[in-house]
């Protein structure tokens, strides 16, 4: 490939948003693949840049995590620019963003979520926790990497996680518990590659299992039987263009009981849409286990850069 086709890349990676470090780590890790390649690319932090400064550039490579970066600004801003973008679009990358709201897609599409509650300074709490049952898990709507979840196993500490969670967004969602296991499937293109199973070592999957421990397991292959595999792979794809997501992202769902149980349900968990790319993270691992190497993975998110 003519790396000379991508003309003037900027990689925006850094931004304001509660991920920062992630993202500074991430898009590190992928100016140097660019570089290493050919790409004429360089780095972009629009939190120390103004942003009209991007008009030097032909095409952009976001590896921004969170708020200003993952959830429809950045991406409307590009628009507004002409300047073709990795990743979703403005709307998708809006709702993917936005927990809530991206259940209530998948809900209306047919695709099973877990229960839950959106909770807010007045709401009811010993009526939740007997509603959903317990454990469960309380979440700002629209933060990602686990920042600011917690996990509710006893009466009367739900008004805790949900202070915790506000500090982070105004709407909180307590989530019914699903723990017969964590999956996630990346998406490349049209392609939903291997299921990758995961194992934290610690309570659950939360900001340090995710970036700074390395005792968390990943499995891929995953335990599910072959052909449950193809169809969840199947049914991700479908989750992921429910909301318009393009390009490139991330779907995770649960299952209530071992993949060993026939009977065992898959409930969809959340979306991505502007994966991380550390050392940790998934996509690139769900990319080596389908023969797709770092640069490669690279190579082939930027080349799917587009507007509209």
């Amino acid at each position: 490939m003519n790396m000379q086709q991508f003309g003037k890349v900027a990689v925006l990676f850094g931004g304001r948003s509660a991920e920062r470090e992630v993202s500074l780590n991430s898009g590190s890790r992928v100016l140097a693949s660019l570089q290493r390649q050919g790409v004429d690319a360089h780095p972009f932090d629009p939190a120390v840049r103004q942003l009209d400064e991007l008009t030097a550039f032909d095409r952009v490579f976001i590896v921004l995590h969170g708020r200003y970066g993952e959830d429809g600004t950045i991406q409307g801003a590009l628009e507004l620019m002409g300047i073709p973008y990795t990743g979703s679009g403005v709307l998708a990358s809006a709702l993917g963003m936005d927990k809530w709201r991206t259940k209530l897609l998948w809900r209306a599409a047919g695709l099973p979520v877990p229960e839950y509650r959106l909770l807010d300074a007045s709401s009811d709490f010993a009526a939740t926790e007997a509603e959903l049952g317990l454990p469960l898990f309380v979440k700002p709507a629209c933060e990602g990497s686990s920042i600011g979840i917690s996990k509710v196993k006893a009466r009367g500490e739900l008004p805790v996680a949900y202070q915790q969670a506000a500090k982070h967004d105004k709407l909180v969602i307590a989530e019914r518990a699903i723990l017969g296991g964590e999956y996630t499937v990346a998406i490349l293109g049209e392609q939903a590659l291997p299921i990758i199973k995961i194992e934290p070592s610690n309570e659950f999957y939360d900001y340090d299992a995710k970036y700074l421990r390395d005792d968390t397991t990943y499995r891929c292959p995953c335990d599910l039987p072959s052909e449950r595999e193809q169809f969840l792979r199947e049914q991700a794809l479908a989750a992921f263009r429910v909301i318009g997501g393009r390009g490139w992202g991330r779907v995770d769902f649960l299952i209530d009981r071992p993949a060993s149980d026939s009977t065992s349900q898959v409930y969809f968990l959340e979306i991505n849409t502007s994966p991380g790319m550390t050392d940790h993270s998934l996509v690139p691992m769900a990319a080596r286990a389908a023969g797709i190497s770092y640069d490669e993975l690279v190579i082939r998110v930027l080349s799917l850069a587009a507007l509209g």
